[in-house]
């Protein structure tokens, strides 16, 4: 469990902060990126569950993603080294991956088929979706970068997981767009 008595420490003052293991890093390095987008795309879906309690189903996916999330950083945060309960590497699990794949069939199983592209928009909760789902895509981008950096690693449950986390903030966000009744979309060329 993390205690934290005080949360200044002064040490980031140079610039650099500390990852799980203790060494000390540049605050724009690219594994400091890597998990501080992360920790945005939890924000963002943070925000978007303001907009889903009137949707259960939904917000409980979304509260165990963010509970999920945490365990990504954790395992960028501390490569090779972070131990979890029991004394295992923190990190995603393949389980998780599989969990988030049901969940997005779930949901997509009540979908209308898609016929166009989707401009972000419709529902609160669909718009900051699509938010969380860029942000996401971010982060994946950042992680994959990390993992083809020598000397680096990323794990490939870590790579699968973010990668389908956006693609269950897209579905998420399409479903709570009226199952997809209430999409907004695109119309090629239309302000020519």
């Amino acid at each position: 469990m993390v205690v934290l008595n005080r949360i200044y420490t002064r040490t980031g003052d140079d610039g650099t902060t500390a990852l799980g293991t203790g060494e000390r890093r540049k605050k724009y390095d690219a594994r400091i990126e890597a998990y501080g987008t992360v920790d945005e795309t939890n924000s963002t879906i943070g925000l978007a569950r303001i907009h889903t309690r009137d949707n259960p189903e939904v917000d409980a996916m979304l509260a165990r993603i963010q509970n999920d999330l945490f365990d990504l950083g954790a395992d960028l945060c501390m490569p090779d080294k972070g131990k979890g309960p029991g004394g295992a590497r923190l990190t995603v699990t393949e389980m998780q991956v599989s969990r988030l794949e049901g969940e997005i069939d779930q949901l997509n199983a009540d979908l209308q088929p898609l016929r166009s592209f989707i401009l972000p928009g419709g529902s609160a909760a669909s718009a900051v979706l699509h938010l969380s789902r860029t942000v996401c895509r971010r982060a994946e981008r950042l992680m994959a970068e990390l993992a083809d950096t020598p000397g680096e690693e990323v794990s490939a449950p870590a790579l699968k997981y973010v990668n389908r986390l956006s693609d269950f903030l897209f579905v998420a966000a399409r479903y709570l767009n009226d199952k997809g009744a209430g999409d907004v979309l695109w119309q090629p060329g239309q302000n020519r």
